[in-house]
């Protein structure tokens, strides 16, 4: 079970204000000009280091894919981080919350990745029916601006890097990566054939990076921390912490931020409350959102909640919505 000390996202539930000055209060923009300062080739070290994979469904080594961005561009042409904010995978709750209770955590690892990228800009595409997620996160970006921790020579640093918040149309294929940027260039949001790869030929050709708001929130935390700190929590290749959000047929639904690797049997019945009717009464779980196929109550007794562990019952963690499903559920029906 994760300790209180390792614990990420302080402020997951909204207990304390979001706003610039408690987010400080919480750790947030202590010495990021240094962070910056050390280059963009450490700080991707240091996310490879972290063994940090995307939360945002697939699982890809995150500092490798950092690494695919061009280190040399023709002069005055762009580079750009693209921030996926459109959570539409039915059961997933957990980027939300990072908009709007722990907005500047967002904000600084956009700065801090998009460094690492030799990225010029963010552009944070969000889903259009959050509103008051846009209204959070707006206000962050607004209140980062205000002092100097983004726009032109971010945080002292000498790196000029602007955010950009975009809200997207609410439609559910702008969560695939080429869909989200023919969205961000105001076409029809539809997947473009690869190659060529978005950091190659990303957003208005330019090269570009997408990736979760997760996997972006986390990062200035292990660049505090130590790539090695974050590597020493979970499991071999499935490292640090994870936001789940568990859902469906348990006493207390809730998004929690727990170690990677823990049994889903513990993950319910610590957090949760368990299994409605008890653990004898359920029939089968979804662990990572609709997309992955469900768990059998056989599997979920022992099954560790990681992308390898779940790749080999032919599962997956995918976005770690955990939707639990007891002997009542018309699976078909579910489904």
């Amino acid at each position: 079970m994760l300790q209180d000390k390792d614990r990420i996202f302080t402020n997951l539930y909204g207990l304390h204000s979001p706003n610039l000055d408690s987010a400080k209060k919480r750790g947030d923009w202590d010495g990021t000009g240094d962070l910056i300062a050390k280059g963009p080739d450490w700080i991707v070290d240091e996310i490879k280091a972290s063994e940090l994979r995307g939360r945002g469904g697939a699982g890809f080594p995150s500092g490798l894919k950092w690494s695919f961005m061009p280190k040399e561009r023709p002069e005055g042409q762009p580079a750009y981080l693209i921030v996926n904010a459109d959570e539409s995978e039915p059961g997933t709750c957990k980027d939300r919350d990072i908009m709007r209770h722990d907005p500047h955590k967002l904000v600084e690892g956009c700065l801090l990745a998009g460094h690492a990228m030799r990225a010029t800009a963010a552009y944070i595409y969000i889903r259009g029916e959050f509103y008051n997620e846009s209204v959070a996160l707006q206000r962050a970006i607004d209140e980062a601006y205000d002092a100097g921790l983004i726009g032109k020579n971010a945080c002292g640093s000498g790196f000029d890097f602007d955010v950009y918040l975009h809200r997207g149309a609410g439609a559910y294929i702008c969560g695939e990566e080429t869909a989200l940027l023919e969205s961000l260039e105001g076409k029809k949001g539809q997947p473009r054939l690869k190659p060529p790869f978005p950091a190659m030929a990303g957003l208005y050709g330019c090269p570009s990076t997408v990736t979760n708001v997760e996997t972006v929130a986390v990062a200035p935390t292990i660049l505090r921390r130590g790539g090695a700190w974050f590597a020493g929590l979970g499991k071999p290749k499935n490292t640090g912490t994870k936001l789940f959000c568990i859902s469906g047929h348990v006493n207390e639904p809730c998004n929690v931020e727990e170690e990677m690797g823990i049994p889903l049997r513990e993950l319910i019945e610590k957090h949760a409350g368990g299994v409605r009717g008890g653990w004898d009464n359920l029939l089968a779980i979804i662990p990572g959102g609709s997309s992955v196929p469900c768990l059998p109550k056989s599997t979920c007794d022992e099954i560790p909640m990681d992308f390898d562990s779940l790749r080999d019952v032919k599962s997956g963690l995918g976005t770690a919505a955990v939707i639990v499903m007891d002997q009542s559920t018309d699976i078909v029906r579910a489904i």
